[in-house]
């Protein structure tokens, strides 16, 4: 999570860092288990369509506001930070209507509704991707907050964590926490078959485990060389010892450019403003990147790109050469800076 990599840049320095969440999403267990305290409050996000949650998220604003003071005004921080998403509306608005110094991070190539309408109460925002219209005092272009874990991760000590030999080339597909079907579909029909001349490591997210289980049970797959889990907290250490990644195009491109891997991306059609295919031009631009849109995804097309690209040495390493210009590995730094500057420290 980049709300981690930035809090173990700040606890590095000396900083106390505490956060602020729901309980109801991954840092319930991820926050306690990286060391740091976790707040609760009741916050929902906006559904724009008219349902029951859009009272829930009316009623949040309230309870979660009244939450959030009552945080804030026992913690006494010196700086508040909004990752981005409806947790960061109600501290981030306290800490303004508190006077507290304020600094929101903007993950993505497109301003999400929570950043957009907490941009004017921040002092400072920090941006991923160079956004038009994001430009002057106010905004710092600091790139995305990488872990060490991510940032130290070899090939080496990837393929030891997922029991990957040296001698065949690995493939690492994910879709995000949750997974994403047509990937995971895809996937299944490509390469679930008995005998596999790569490995593969296949991220599928908790969501459709079971069911890709299923399917590669029945299909035969190669148990020796495609490997299947739901989720992994070491992630890094699986794009480390890639060859070739497969997935979606959120901001986690820049942790694939971070350590020079070459991708093959397929945006989610339904993202905000295209912003996933905007991320994903913005890597095969250079030729770091290959895409296939998400419409035209099947089996057939998955395997025989995979195929081209693990059969052309030469055309894999320029995309890695390539992504390895655009990763940027210090983001996590530049914004410590400006949270200490903030606190005028």
């Amino acid at each position: 999570m980049p709300a981690l990599a930035l809090a173990g840049a700040l606890t590095d320095r000396g900083a106390q860092v505490s956060f602020i969440g729901t309980g109801r999403g991954l840092e319930k267990e991820l926050v306690p288990q990286a060391g740091y305290e976790l707040d609760l409050a009741d916050l929902r996000g906006l559904d724009r369509h008219f349902s029951l949650q859009l009272f829930l998220f009316a009623w949040s604003l309230i309870k979660g506001g009244f939450d959030c003071f009552r945080i804030l005004g026992r913690r006494r921080p010196d700086v508040v930070v909004g990752g981005g998403g409806y947790v960061s509306w109600a501290p981030v608005f306290t800490a303004f209507l508190r006077r507290t110094p304020t600094l929101i991070v903007e993950l993505d190539s497109h301003m999400g509704l929570a950043n957009r309408a907490l941009a004017p109460f921040a002092r400072r925002v920090a941006l991923s991707f160079a956004i038009p219209g994001r430009q002057g005092a106010k905004y710092l272009m600091a790139g995305r907050p990488m872990s060490r874990q991510l940032l130290d991760a070899s090939a080496a000590e990837g393929r030891r964590r997922f029991g990957l030999r040296t001698d065949r080339p690995v493939v690492l597909v994910s879709g995000g926490s949750l997974g994403a079907r047509s990937i995971n579909l895809a996937c299944v029909e490509a390469f679930g078959v008995p005998e596999l001349d790569f490995q593969l490591v296949h991220v599928s997210g908790k969501r459709d485990y079971d069911l890709v289980r299923q399917m590669l049970d029945k299909s035969g797959a190669d148990p020796e060389n495609y490997h299947l889990l739901d989720y992994t907290v070491d992630l890094p250490l699986a794009t480390a010892a890639a060859d070739l990644v497969i997935g979606r195009s959120g901001a986690s491109v820049l942790e694939v450019a971070a350590l020079g891997k070459p991708a093959l991306l397929i945006p989610y059609p339904h993202a905000t403003a295209d912003h996933q295919l905007k991320n994903a031009e913005w890597m095969a631009e250079t030729g770091a990147a290959e895409i296939i849109l998400d419409g035209d995804l099947d089996g057939a097309m998955l395997k025989q790109r995979v195929e081209t690209l693990l059969g052309d040495g030469q055309r894999l390493a320029a995309m890695a050469a390539a992504s390895s210009v655009l990763g940027k590995h210090d983001g996590a730094l530049r914004i410590a800076d400006e949270i200490f500057v903030l606190a005028g420290r």
